[in-house]
């Protein structure tokens, strides 16, 4: 998974015969527009008791928002407890399903995560949010994977609130991809990696379209933003509208310097 653009700027030249190609795409903000966590929480326990809890935590949000890493990890994880912390596993399940449906058909954005898909490319979500909603968003769009934060479950069957494992976020999505891509084959040693695009919006997508062949920044601050180096999603869009109308299935090569 390193960078190596074909002489001609074609994808297809630069890969080697049967090498795999994996897309991994944020879900919020970039597959989506705008956030996830908070409408979710307002489905699962209603508009009152959440607005009461984010004011309750309003300076550790406030710092989360500013600083990110651990504190935002930390902050998170207080909403969490807070406002699914001893309910049933199956009846969040349950909403999370209807909640994906709902968000989806509202913010799902033009991307090109469905030329990934008709490419025969291995797509995966790597995202911070809820693996319980995450993944029935992956399930209605068909994609091979889905890496969220986990929830985890104690007695009973019921939410604790806390994570199970790390806050999917930073390097935490690449980690969980590199697990991912070995427990499916896609992973091999030496020279035997598959070509990675990566798609994301803020700090927390950096490392992984760092790793990435090609990382792609989907998100709204432009020059302004974390992932200013890397070309920006409308762009590629773009010159991949431009190559389907030539005959081309390449995607474009440009990459961050």
């Amino acid at each position: 998974m390193t960078n190596q653009p074909a002489p001609d700027g074609s994808v297809a030249a630069a890969r080697p015969a049967g090498k795999r190609t994996v897309a991994a795409f944020d879900f919020d903000g970039t597959l989506t527009s705008g956030g996830s966590v908070l409408p979710f929480l307002v489905a699962v326990r209603g508009f009152w008791p959440v607005l009461r809890a984010v004011v309750a935590l309003s300076p550790e949000l406030l710092r989360a928002a500013v600083v990110g890493g651990t504190a935002a990890d930390a902050a998170k994880e207080k909403l969490f407890t807070r406002l699914l912390g001893g309910l049933p596993v199956q009846a969040v399940d349950e909403r999370s399903l209807a909640f994906a449906e709902r968000h989806l058909a509202r913010h799902l954005r033009q991307d090109t995560r469905q030329w990934h898909q008709r490419q025969g490319h291995h797509v995966v979500i790597v995202s911070a949010s809820p693996e319980c909603y995450v993944r029935r968003a992956g399930e209605l769009l068909g994609v091979d994977g889905v890496l969220a934060t986990r929830l985890a479950v104690g007695g009973g069957g019921l939410l604790t609130g806390n994570y199970e494992g790390k806050n999917c976020r930073g390097a935490e999505k690449y980690a969980r991809l590199v697990v991912h891509l070995r427990a499916n084959g896609l992973l091999g040693g030496g020279d035997d990696q598959p070509e990675l695009w990566a798609y994301g919006n803020s700090r927390g997508d950096l490392r992984l379209l760092r790793a990435a062949d090609h990382g792609v920044d989907a998100g709204l601050l432009g020059p302004l933003g974390r992932l200013r180096k890397f070309p920006r999603l409308a762009d590629v869009v773009r010159e991949t509208e431009a190559r389907g109308q030539l005959g081309l299935t390449a995607m474009p090569t440009t990459l961050p310097e």
